[in-house]
C-alpha cells in the first residue's frame, strides 16, 4: 500500500463523522443517514450498477470514479455502524495468505 493511503481513508471516515452531525441542508451526509438505511443502501447499489457499468464500458478513468463514490457510500453506512475503514482493513489483513475456497468455507461453520 503506498504511504498515505490509509491515512487519507482515515481522514475521510473522521470528515464523514464530523458531517454527521451538520445539518442536512449543508451535508450530504448529513442528509443520508437521516433518512432510514435504505437510503443508504440503495445509493451503494446505485453505485456499484455504475461501477459495472463503467468496467463493462472499458473506460479505466471512470471505473476509478465509479469505484470511489462506490467506496465513499460503502464507508458512510460502515459509519452508520459505528464500523470505519480499519475493520474493513483488519478483516483483509486476516485473509490474506487464505485462499477464497478455503476463506469461503470457513464462513459455512
Amino acid at each position: 500500500m503506498k504511504v498515505g493511503l490509509y491515512e487519507a481513508l482515515e481522514r475521510i471516515a473522521a470528515t464523514i463523522e464530523d458531517r454527521k452531525k451538520a445539518g442536512p441542508e449543508k451535508s450530504y451526509v448529513a442528509q443520508l443517514l437521516g433518512e432510514d438505511e435504505d437510503a443508504v443502501l440503495k445509493k451503494i447499489g446505485e453505485e456499484a450498477t455504475e461501477t459495472i457499468l463503467a468496467a463493462k464500458g472499458g473506460d479505466r478513468l471512470r471505473l476509478v470514479r465509479e469505484t470511489a463514490d462506490l467506496w465513499f457510500h460503502c464507508m458512510i453506512l460502515l459509519a452508520r455502524h459505528g464500523l470505519g475503514p480499519g475493520d474493513v482493513l483488519a478483516e483483509l489483513y486476516r485473509r490474506e495468505g487464505i485462499s477464497g475456497v478455503d476463506e469461503k468455507a470457513a464462513r459455512k461453520k
